[in-house]
């Protein structure tokens, strides 16, 4: 069987159980369409909180980061996990115990102002609307190379199943269909990685074998690894950069996760709060899986690619253009990775053209500069069994569980999107007497008007998966975040005080990322053509969140000490939420 049709078998037996899946849990009211009937087992919640978060930017994105950066880029990992423990510890327990559907509902009770709840539903779109693009993105590289299609093909492909399943079934549906998704992403990620690292460590478990010795040098895998990359003129893969721009970065994802509402709410649909704390441990344990696999696919992928296009380093041949791996062929059709021979040599060289004696060597052999011009860092991980020359349905698994990883988020998203503006909306704002079947059907063409945006604007990224996921953390680092920590922690905060944080929070953000990026106003503008040399202090638009929600917690702290404090009934709300009056009483709610 070829590989084309492996492919098609695998993926298509993926996406008929999703789909199967959301027809068996299919919502009939809005309970389940929101919060799953609050009926979810925390270990099952657990684990559909996983898929939900471990999106494109995990499983397709990440490890690419971090294999052509190195030390730098693990940030990335730090600040994803430490955020998710944020939340678990700080927000999720006791917005489950307020009980409410939305993230934008909490706001809105707490701060007793239909404005605020307003201004957090126009905040919870911006952020949500952004992570998506990046889901897109992934699902549309990975179409693009296994079913042999057009990225823009692949991405309409990935929006007609999300349609198919999110709609459908609503939250009850995208609960067990991210559980089968789990499953099939972390199988596949997890297996490719076992392969390569026995082949170059001889050790079984990745995370051991990035610390054991390479099997063809004798050398520990990451000191060959670095003198391959300095030979070639490029940096160690250990050495890290400014820890001043590592930590901002850090912090910037770590309290942007803790504000991220496609995730909060998944601690809504569990019966108890106790059971909100178990469901984030046993999300943890599943997350880690992956985690502690990343840093090794994306360190023996950077050592894989460069052994095998470049077997001696820049003092020896380079490839012949009529030698190039068969996986380097398969994998330029899509346009996503290239070469070019730009000196006529019949030769692909690869070298940092900056990097220490590479000009002058350049010079003395007649090279015209580093010839691979595109590798785009989001086909890494789906090329990855390839690269290592891994058997077909490998492949083909590893293409399965690319695409759970972008869909079971882009799912949980666009049921945040929905909710927003059904419930937040259209029945707390506009129509506060709309039926229940009117409001889920609104739920329901709110998240297929979601579905047409979320793929328009995924046909023009701002960047790689991971880097447009940044910037969504930034924007809820910069507004949810502060709002949900006052509101549970600060019996004195205002509505006033929260409105105009947020609104500082979101348009200093927003401002600083569309001046850098440009993306918003140009279409198809990638953020890695824009330099440094203007950032405010040196910051990248994508460490710029904890600025703003510095400015967010500023502006909310001296408007509600120069306002009216809350009304007495809010204060005791404030307090029943974070302290808890009988233990038995409080964990039964």
């Amino acid at each position: 069987m070829d590989q084309f049709t492996l492919n098609v078998i695998v993926v298509g037996l993926s996406f008929a159980l999703y789909i199967g899946i959301a027809i068996w849990a299919r919502a009939g009211s809005t309970s389940e369409f929101y919060a799953a009937g609050r009926g979810v087992n925390p270990v099952v919640n657990g684990m559909a909180t996983a898929a939900d978060w471990m999106s494109a930017a995990s499983f397709i994105s990440m490890a690419g980061l971090i294999a052509f950066v190195g030390y730098n880029n693990s940030t990335y990992l730090m600040g994803w996990t430490g955020g998710y423990v944020l939340m678990a510890m700080l927000l999720a327990p006791y917005l489950r115990k307020f009980g409410k559907y939305t993230v934008p509902e909490f706001v809105g009770d707490r701060y007793y102002s239909q404005t605020a709840r307003v201004v957090a539903v126009i905040c919870l779109l911006v952020i949500s609307i952004t992570y998506v693009i990046g889901q897109m993105t992934g699902a549309g590289v990975a179409f693009s190379r296994f079913l042999e299609v057009s990225s823009t093909t692949g991405l309409f492909i990935a929006s007609a199943v999300v349609f198919v399943y999110a709609v459908l079934g609503g939250m009850k549906g995208i609960t067990y269909t991210q559980v089968a998704q789990y499953i099939v992403l972390i199988v596949a990620y997890t297996i490719p990685a076992v392969f390569i690292s026995l082949q170059l460590t001889g050790n079984p478990i990745p995370g051991l074998g990035l610390f054991s010795t390479h099997t063809g040098t004798g050398e520990p895998l990451l000191v060959t690894l670095n003198g391959l990359l300095t030979d070639l003129g490029f940096t160690e893969y250990t050495t890290g950069s400014s820890p001043w721009l590592m930590a901002l970065f850090t912090l910037s994802l770590m309290i942007g996760t803790a504000g991220l509402p496609h995730v909060i709410i998944r601690f809504f649909t569990v019966p108890k709060v106790a059971d909100a704390r178990w469901s984030a441990g046993w999300a943890l344990v599943f997350i880690a899986l992956l985690y502690l696999t990343a840093p090794a696919v994306g360190a023996m992928a950077r050592l894989n690619i460069m052994t095998t296009m470049w077997p001696e380093g820049v003092e020896g041949e380079a490839v012949a253009t009529e030698d190039l791996p068969n996986w380097f062929q398969t994998w330029s059709v899509t346009g996503l990775l290239g070469v070019e021979d730009k000196n006529g040599d019949g030769r692909i060289q690869y070298y940092n053209e900056t990097g220490p004696g590479m000009a002058e060597l350049a010079a003395e052999r007649g090279w015209a500069g580093n010839e691979l011009v595109t590798f785009n860092r989001d086909i890494l991980v789906l090329a990855n069994p390839e690269i290592a020359q891994l058997p077909g349905w490998v492949i083909a698994l590893i293409a399965a569980g690319g695409l759970a990883a972008a869909l079971s988020t882009a799912a949980g998203l666009l049921l945040a999107i929905s909710s927003a503006i059904s419930h937040d909306l259209i029945k707390s704002v506009f129509n506060p007497n709309i039926s229940e079947k009117a409001e889920l059907m609104w739920a329901r063409v709110s998240m297929a008007g979601a579905i047409v945006l979320a793929t328009y604007l995924g046909l023009n990224p701002p960047g790689f998966a991971a880097q447009v996921v940044a910037l969504a953390f930034g924007l809820a680092a910069a507004t949810l975040f502060p709002t949900l920590m006052m509101g549970i922690f600060s019996k004195r905060m205002n509505s006033a005080g929260a409105i105009w944080g947020m609104i500082v929070g979101l348009v200093v953000t927003s401002v600083y990322l569309f001046t850098y990026l440009g993306w918003f106003f140009i279409p198809g503008t990638n953020m890695l053509e824009n330099t440094a040399a203007n950032y405010l202090f040196g910051i990248p638009p994508t460490h710029f969140g904890p600025i703003g929600a510095v400015l967010n917690f500023a502006v909310a702290y001296f408007v509600s000490k120069a306002t009216a404090a809350p009304p007495k009934e809010i204060q005791d709300l404030v307090e029943s939420v974070r302290i808890p009056r009988g233990a038995g009483a409080a964990l039964s709610k």
